[in-house]
């Protein structure tokens, strides 16, 4: 039996897993699967290090009833039944905040799962499903390791001037700053770069991380230097239910003028704006780019110039831009998107192949653009899987 590290990414209606070897032989996972639908219609599927689909066994029928932490104990209960070679030795998740005291990946004991649990307010639509598989998978046994690896850490690089507000100052002290988010999926990127870029990956670029969650980070020598999420996943990108960067001034209205209470105004714009709200029709971008009305293309529109826009600002802390990687769900695979929101920055004198950018591929612009395009498949499971590993092996045992 060889010791397996496992990988758990859970959002607010999924569990996303990984099950890799405890002394790296690849960079394939032995098992990788997910849960999704968790709350309406739950669906299991897995495939093994060949990508051949997995037997469901107990996994088959899910009750929609079922809560996250239910799910990981079936999904550990899976594990064991269907892979016997395997025996995890340590478990490693994704946790969007971590605030200003966690800037890199810990183990988790009681008291740090506590902290985490304050800054459920910043990440509402996160926070409390990242946490739910940790708390659980504690109280079936305390001795098993448990290292988070958060989305805000990557940000910490950023100079105080790219965090601050222009609040009072008593409140960026007390930690309301901007945070930035997707942090594990742009480690990935800023590692694989050089593959790409070679002596220019320690460049000025810019990552578009385009998903049902979305934003922007600009890099300089691989490390964050800004970022289009602020103190919460709200800010920023237009995003599938999520509205992005807002007027303050809004949300005094729909109070004042509305009356509107706070968790009716957090469920508006958490919830039921972006891409589902302008359209009226779907937060999905697959459904809205093959929808023939009109509130489609204006939604995929403003997505598109929004992110543009947001890409000419983050060229200012750069001082200029030498590349842009897509990736993400939208990013890896909307072609029409892309070209989209290269076609808003034209002036930048952007030139994609049109066949490369059809097909996906590696590098999407021509030889003469002035800013190399290129789409970069994510993987923040093994950035988690790399950071137990590491946990794992400091660790006395």
């Amino acid at each position: 039996m060889t010791d397996a590290i496992l990988v758990l990414n859970a959002g607010s209606s999924s569990i996303k897993f990984a099950l890799y070897p405890l002394t790296p032989s690849s960079s394939r996972p032995l098992i990788r699967g997910k849960i999704e639908s968790i709350g309406r219609a739950p669906a299991f599927r897995a495939t093994d290090g060949k990508g051949q689909p997995m037997a469901e066994g107990e996994l088959a029928a899910i009750d929609a009833t079922s809560n996250h932490q239910s799910l990981t104990m079936r999904l550990l209960d899976w594990l064991e039944a269907h892979d016997q070679d395997e025996r995890i030795v340590a478990i490693g998740h994704r946790v969007v905040h971590g605030g200003r005291e966690f800037a890199a990946p810990v183990r988790i004991d009681r008291q740090s799962l506590n902290q985490l649990e304050t800054l459920t307010s910043l990440a509402p639509l996160h926070q409390p499903h990242n946490l739910a598989p940790i708390d659980a998978l504690m109280k079936r046994d305390s001795t098993l390791l448990q290292v988070a690896c958060f989305d805000t850490a990557f940000h910490r690089t950023q100079n105080p001037l790219a965090e601050t507000f222009a609040l009072p100052r008593s409140y960026t002290d007390e930690g309301v700053i901007r945070y930035g988010f997707h942090g594990i999926s742009y480690e990935y990127i800023a590692s694989v770069l050089p593959h790409y870029l070679d002596a220019q990956a320690d460049g000025r670029c810019i990552i578009a991380h385009l998903g049902n969650g979305a934003s922007l980070c600009a890099m300089k020598e691989r490390k964050s230097v800004a970022t289009s999420m602020g103190f919460t996943a709200l800010d920023g990108l237009v995003m599938g239910t999520r509205c992005g960067s807002l007027d303050p001034g809004v949300v005094l209205y729909l109070m004042q003028e509305r009356g509107m209470t706070a968790e009716e105004i957090q469920h508006l714009l958490y919830n039921e704006s972006g891409l589902r709200g302008v359209s009226g029709i779907s937060n999905n971008m697959q459904v809205l780019m093959e929808s023939d009305r009109p509130e489609a293309k204006e939604a995929i529109d403003l997505f598109c110039y929004r992110a543009a826009c947001e890409i000419g600002s983050l060229m200012v802390p750069l001082g200029g831009l030498d590349s842009i990687v897509f990736t993400a769900g939208i990013g890896e695979n909307a072609a029409m998107v892309r070209r989209r929101i290269c076609g808003f920055l034209h002036w930048l004198s952007i030139e994609l192949d049109d066949a490369a950018n059809q097909t996906n591929a590696p590098v999407i612009s021509t030889a003469a653009s002035a800013i190399k395009v290129l789409v970069i498949p994510t993987d923040e499971e093994k950035v988690i899987a790399e950071a137990a590993r590491n946990i794992y092996a400091a660790t006395d045992r």
